[in-house]
């Protein structure tokens, strides 16, 4: 896939894997939209790189998608839709029966998973009209062995890994150009990292990957340990589980 002169809008583009994607993206000659939830930080990567474009904005609100898509359309649209917005809650509040085990898992469902498929659905027929387009979908090694310590997290980006196999051959039935990628990352130096005890790596490491990824038209991103991981858990299941849940993390459950 070409990228320079696209137009490309990422969603939690205002710090850690959003923001680095932001700068290869800018480096590879295409137009970059932002947008995030915190007007502080899209004021402090506007300020960094002054040519990209920052719309506060967030994908749980139907209200601010339908606002946002709005603004686009007054720009000229969009060539490349990356779905980059995710939380995580706090180990702490991650007990399956737990008080409040509800509402973390509604919001992190809500962010990682709903808000993919709403800015999916908004943006879908803008991509289509465009010769060559695509939609980025972000998945998780915690797609394919979850971690006990995120039970939600987890199934949210295994939600988001289905949901993009499908919305991919959905679009190939139908012939059309729109490109459906999978990000697949290993644990990422971001404050989301926070907490775990599992080696990272950086988030130039990982977008390195996204972009050559989509030049090589790949549409299953695995980077890093993550294809180590597939392919345990195809073959080795129960080694796979392990190296995801270790004993430092059993003991932070039992803590």
């Amino acid at each position: 896939m070409e990228l320079k002169d696209k137009t490309i809008l990422i969603t939690g583009g205002a710090s850690g894997i959003g923001l680095e994607a932001a700068k290869q993206f800018l480096e590879n000659g295409a137009k970059v939209i932002i947008t995030g939830r915190s007007q502080k930080k899209l004021d402090a990567a506007k300020k960094l790189y002054p040519s990209i474009t920052a719309i506060n904005s967030d994908v749980v609100s139907a209200e601010n998608a339908a606002s946002l898509f709005k603004e686009i359309q007054k720009l000229g649209g969009i060539d490349i839709l990356y779905n980059n917005a995710g939380v995580i809650s706090k180990p702490k509040n991650l007990g399956l029966a737990s008080e409040g085990h509800f509402e973390t898992a509604e919001y992190e469902m809500s962010i990682n998973y709903f808000g993919v498929i709403r800015m999916n659905n908004l943006f879908m027929d803008m991509l289509k009209s465009r010769n060559e387009s695509a939609i980025i979908n972000t998945a998780s090694i915690l797609s394919y062995v979850p971690l006990n310590l995120t039970p939600t997290y987890s199934a949210s980006k295994a939600a988001v890994r289905f949901y993009t196999d499908s919305l991919r051959n959905h679009l190939e039935i139908l012939k059309s150009n729109v490109k459906v990628f999978e990000l697949s990352p290993p644990l990422v130096a971001t404050a989301m990292a926070d907490g775990m005890s599992a080696k990272t790596i950086t988030t130039e490491k990982l977008v390195n990957g996204l972009i050559s990824g989509l030049k090589n038209n790949n549409y299953k991103i695995r980077i890093g340990d993550t294809k180590a991981i597939y392919l345990l858990n195809r073959f080795l299941p129960k080694i796979a589980w392990g190296l995801i849940n270790g004993k430092s993390n059993a003991k932070q459950l039992q803590n």
